[in-house]
């Protein structure tokens, strides 16, 4: 979950390219294996629960990605200069991934990855309030309008299921969009803090480890601990482990390295998109009409916000 994270952090460094082919099937592939993070989690939740998954995978990857930074970064881990603000940036990130986890339990894996991915919007506002340099336009005002008619849309009409069904998918979403919200604060958090000027391995160690740390007790307490060996969660485990939180964190830094992160950051739009594909594919969901329409509103308005930054020069580059 650290995309937007990375694309936000600007300053003139290097050159970096323009997308070529390697470069745009690269960001296509991450793009799907986003997109199926959050219907794997739910497909594996009947042997593991979804919280026990991301606290597992957070553990093991926090020790991967240790064991990957060079030893200059990670004297400077426990500094006083970084620690705090990596505890902060490691508690936001625990709270994002538990309401997720808590998300997956209520409503779907469509309705999840879709008001998760609302987090640009919150981080615009959050760092329009607190950097004069990030000011809205009004274009971006207007994707922010945009953007939150179509959660009204997501969640005020829908079709006719029981009530019941009804209060316990609105829970849900609700609680998704929280995540989202807390996603944003992370990201908003990095900007306004010593991390920004720290290697990304560095902001993605502090998240994984607190991650690991706050959601494994959490998961106990909360009578989620249980599991069953089997197949699916083990592949689970080890997707989410190695091929998310691990190597496809550490192609996108290096693809922030070499490519404008404004371009790659278009990509990113599309994984809302695969998750609600997989969700339809491999579990079954029923994507209501209403929620679609909210979705391309959504969408929409993300994109209008995110726009001035494509719209950069092309001198502008990303920091790692």
């Amino acid at each position: 979950m650290y995309i937007f994270d990375s694309v936000r952090r600007v300053e003139i460094v290097e050159q970096r390219k323009a997308l070529d082919a390697q470069a745009s099937l690269i960001m296509f592939v991450l793009c799907l294996l986003w997109g199926l993070q959050q219907v794997v989690l739910k497909l594996a939740a009947p042997d593991i629960s979804a919280l026990m998954q991301i606290a597992l995978r957070s553990a093991l990857s926090a020790l991967m990605v240790y064991l990957l930074i060079q030893a200059d970064v990670r004297r400077q881990l426990w500094s006083r200069s970084y620690l705090p603000a990596g505890l902060l940036v490691g508690v936001l990130f625990a709270l994002e991934f538990y309401l997720v986890a808590e998300a997956l339990r209520y409503t779907s894996a469509s309705h999840t990855i879709v008001l998760l991915y609302t987090a640009p919007i919150f981080v615009a506002l959050g760092l329009h309030w607190k950097l004069p340099s990030e000011h809205l336009s009004p274009l971006q005002w207007g994707g922010i309008l945009v953007a939150f008619s179509g959660i009204v849309v997501s969640f005020l009409f829908r079709s006719h299921t029981g009530q019941a069904m009804q209060a316990s998918m609105l829970w849900g979403d609700l609680l998704a969009l929280m995540a989202g919200i807390f996603w944003a604060a992370t990201t908003v958090s990095v900007r306004l803090t010593r991390l920004a000027e720290a290697p990304a391995t560095q902001t993605l160690f502090y998240q994984l480890l607190m991650g690991g740390m706050l959601l494994l007790p959490l998961a106990w307490m909360t009578g989620q601990a249980t599991v069953n060996w089997t197949t699916l969660s083990i592949s689970s485990l080890i997707f989410h482990t190695v091929v998310i939180s691990f190597a496809s964190y550490l192609i996108w830094f290096w693809m922030l390295k070499k490519y404008l992160a404004s371009r790659l950051g278009v990509f990113s739009f599309l994984t809302p998109v695969f998750g609600m594909i997989f969700g339809i594919l491999l579990l079954d969901e029923e994507v209501e009409m209403n929620f679609i329409i909210g979705t391309i509103m959504v969408m929409l308005g993300v994109v209008l916000v995110s726009l001035q930054g494509w719209l950069k020069p092309k001198n502008i580059k990303v920091a790692p």
